[in-house]
C-alpha cells in the first residue's frame, strides 16, 4: 500500500525565546522640553524673580543687625533657591530670559551683600569696589553682546566664583566668626581673585573661542 504524498519532513520547529523584561529604570526616556528658549513666564524664572525680591529684606537685615543667625538662615534659603531654579531650568528647558535673570540675581545678591558688609565695616572697600566693578562691567558686556546675537553662557569658573563670593558673605554674617577679621579678609580677597579671573575668562572666550565653538561676531554690521 503506497503512502500518501506530502511535504518532506522538516526539522522540528523551535519556539521563539521569550522576551527578556527590561527594568523600568533602565529605559532611557528623552527629556521633554516644556518651554522654548524665548519663554519668559517659566517656573525657573519665577523662582529667580522671587530670589531678587527676597534679597532686598535680607540686605536690610544685614545692614541693621549685622551678623545674626537669622541672616545666616535667610542666606541658606536664598542659596538653595539658586540651585532650585537651575534644576527647574534643566528640567523644563533653558531660556534666554533665564540665562539673563539668573546671573543678574546672583550679582544683585553678592554685590549688594558686599557693599552692605563694607558699609558695616566688615569688608574692606578696595576689594568690594573691584568685585562691584567687575560684576557691573561684565553684566553690561553680556547685554551689549546679547543685542548682537552673541551668547556668553555661564562657565564652571563663573559658578565657582559665585560660590566663593557667597561663602565669603557667609563668613561675615556668622556671629561666631565675625570677630575673626583675618578669616573675613581672607575670604574676601579670595573671592576678589576668583571674580577678576572669571571676568578675564569671559572676555577671552568671547573673542577667542575654543576649537569647535562658534566665533563671536563682535561686528554689529
Amino acid at each position: 500500500m503506497s503512502e500518501p504524498l506530502g511535504p518532506p519532513p522538516g526539522p522540528a520547529s523551535v519556539p521563539a525565546p521569550a522576551p527578556v523584561p527590561v527594568p523600568a529604570h533602565a529605559v532611557s526616556v528623552p527629556a521633554i522640553r516644556r518651554f522654548n528658549d524665548r519663554a519668559i513666564m517659566t517656573p525657573a524664572n519665577a523662582v529667580t524673580a522671587a530670589r531678587i525680591v527676597l534679597t532686598v529684606p535680607w540686605l536690610w537685615l544685614v545692614a541693621t543687625d549685622g551678623a545674626s543667625w537669622l541672616a545666616v538662615g535667610a542666606w541658606f534659603v536664598l542659596s538653595a533657591s539658586d540651585g532650585f531654579d537651575g534644576w527647574l531650568a534643566r528640567r523644563d528647558g533653558a531660556t534666554r530670559s533665564g540665562a539673563f535673570l539668573d546671573p543678574l540675581a546672583d550679582k544683585f545678591f553678592t554685590v549688594g551683600a558686599f557693599i552692605t558688609l563694607a558699609a558695616d565695616d566688615l569688608f574692606a572697600w578696595l576689594p568690594v569696589l573691584v568685585v562691584t566693578g567687575r560684576e557691573v562691567g561684565i553684566q553690561v558686556y553680556r547685554s551689549v553682546l546679547g543685542r548682537r546675537g552673541v551668547s556668553l553662557p555661564a562657565t564652571m569658573l563663573g559658578k565657582v566664583k559665585t560660590n566663593v563670593q557667597m561663602g565669603a558673605v557667609l563668613l561675615a554674617i556668622t556671629p561666631v566668626l565675625v570677630d575673626e577679621r583675618w578669616l573675613l579678609d581672607l575670604g574676601l580677597w579670595v573671592a576678589c581673585g576668583f571674580t577678576v579671573w572669571s571676568g578675564a575668562q569671559i572676555v577671552f572666550r568671547a573673542t577667542r573661542p575654543r576649537p569647535g565653538e562658534p566665533v563671536a561676531n563682535l561686528d554689529p554690521s
